[in-house]
């Protein structure tokens, strides 16, 4: 497995794939990787010649009070994991690399953005919708794989990929859990052994919430009461959102009559955690 630092190899690489005819996949990654990512390079590897996992934690969608710093990394343990899963390469640039002195061009999308993580985190996506962007250019996949547990971020890039005419095909992948139930996420590393327990809300909420729609509820301000009753109840939880939107625009939408996204976001002490499912 080849350890690219540079844009320029990268290039070079996956230039000599594509003159041999090769496809090619692409998993963005922030790293620190776990099971979750390791199921979206699995079916990259199964669809695909060749796969670039890219490892960057990318510092223009932090905002000044967020993780940046703290965010866990282990470049080596990240290697490991991809090298064992079947990927060709792993991209792992410095800031300086995506981010020179002047670089000024960014990425910025309406509408789509506006609600759930754009609500409380406004420069969120513009930040990754531009390293996004970078990264589609420098490894030209023929298709790129996004986690649904970023549900909104999957919903953004197909929308750019979409209005920017990109040529490639952007893979939703399921989301992965832990045997309890929780959704994995590198931030769990942050938790308490007494937060890790108290998370476990999250995933309660949206299991009853799927099983009220299941069950024939379709009035979404119903289902979004009892899943913020829920989660209110325990003592280690603050709640960011619990929303139903439409799958394809993100716009708010209270009723179950097509496609409909219900995604909530929870503090647990201080640690943001997301989860979602997906109702028809």
């Amino acid at each position: 497995m080849i350890l690219a630092r540079t844009v320029n190899e990268v290039k070079a690489q996956v230039r000599e794939w594509k003159s041999q005819g090769l496809s090619v996949g692409l998993v963005p990654t922030m790293g620190y990787l776990h099971e979750g990512h390791q199921s979206l390079i699995k079916r990259a590897v199964a669809e695909n010649d060749k796969v670039v996992v890219s490892v960057f934690v990318n510092p223009i969608q932090f905002a000044p009070n967020e993780d940046l710093e703290t965010y866990p990394r282990d470049l080596e343990a990240d290697c490991a994991l991809c090298e064992s899963t079947g990927a060709a390469m792993v991209f792992h640039p410095e800031p300086e690399e995506m981010y020179g002195d002047d670089f000024t061009t960014f990425v910025d999308m309406t509408g789509v953005t506006k609600e759930l993580c754009g609500k409380s985190r406004p420069t969120h996506f513009r930040g990754v919708c531009t390293v996004v962007n970078k990264l589609f250019n420098i490894a030209m996949p023929d298709r790129a794989y996004f986690g649904q547990k970023d549900a909104q971020q999957l919903a953004v890039i197909r929308r750019m990929v979409r209005n920017l005419n990109m040529n490639l095909e952007v893979v939703g992948c399921p989301i992965i859990r832990e045997s309890d139930g929780l959704a994995k996420s590198s931030r769990n590393t942050y938790l308490s052994p007494e937060e890790r327990k108290a998370a476990l809300v999250l995933s309660k909420a949206i299991f009853m919430g799927e099983r009220m729609i299941k069950d024939g509820e379709h009035d979404g301000e119903k289902v979004l009461s009892a899943m913020r009753e829920l989660i209110e109840s325990e003592p280690l939880a603050r709640i960011d959102y619990v929303e139903m939107v439409k799958w394809d625009s993100i716009e708010i939408h209270h009723k179950v009559d097509g496609p409909v996204l219900v995604a909530i976001a929870v503090y647990i002490g201080k640690t943001r955690l997301i989860d979602n499912f997906i109702a028809e």
